[in-house]
């Protein structure tokens, strides 16, 4: 089993949230939370700010932990056609500075401030669901109900 590390950040203005537009070498583009891979030896807290700001241009500051989720994807439905664990740390983030531009050199195309109604409508990853569902219900326990895991959400 392969397993992963992350770090995301769920950026919540206005009723809008930011998305960033991540395009595979191959296959459809997809939108997601600004974030990934933690670094070895890296803080988690400071992987997310990391992320945020290569991923989009923006700065921010890391504002509450909302939560962390583990999921397991079968390999039938994983990239490198293993089974692969993935836990995400979320973090509630405020966007301090910066400006909106595509990642130099990297995956994500383009990033955008989505008012939360229109998310349902977007091809997105299941990251998507989980961050929105943990900012707007802070559990205590900072878990939410398994999202479907599989591949993309399609609209």
């Amino acid at each position: 089993m392969s397993f992963r590390l992350a770090a995301y950040a769920v950026c919540i203005e206005d009723g809008r949230v930011l998305l960033a537009r991540h395009v595979p070498p191959s296959g459809e583009s997809n939108w997601t939370l600004p974030g990934g891979g933690v670094e070895h030896a890296e803080d988690p807290f400071h992987a997310v700010t990391r992320e945020l700001a290569e991923e989009t241009g923006c700065h921010g500051v890391v504002e509450r932990l909302l939560g962390v989720d583990s999921r397991v994807i079968p390999a039938a439905a994983a990239r490198a056609g293993v089974e692969h664990q993935n836990v995400g740390i979320f973090y509630q983030v405020r966007v301090t500075g910066g400006r909106l531009r595509p990642e130099p050199d990297g995956s994500t195309a383009e990033s955008i401030w989505t008012p939360i109604p229109d998310v349902a409508c977007l091809r997105r990853s299941s990251l998507v669901d989980i961050g929105l569902a943990l900012a707007q219900t802070l559990p205590a326990t900072g878990h939410v109900a398994p999202v479907p895991v599989g591949g993309l959400i399609r609209h």
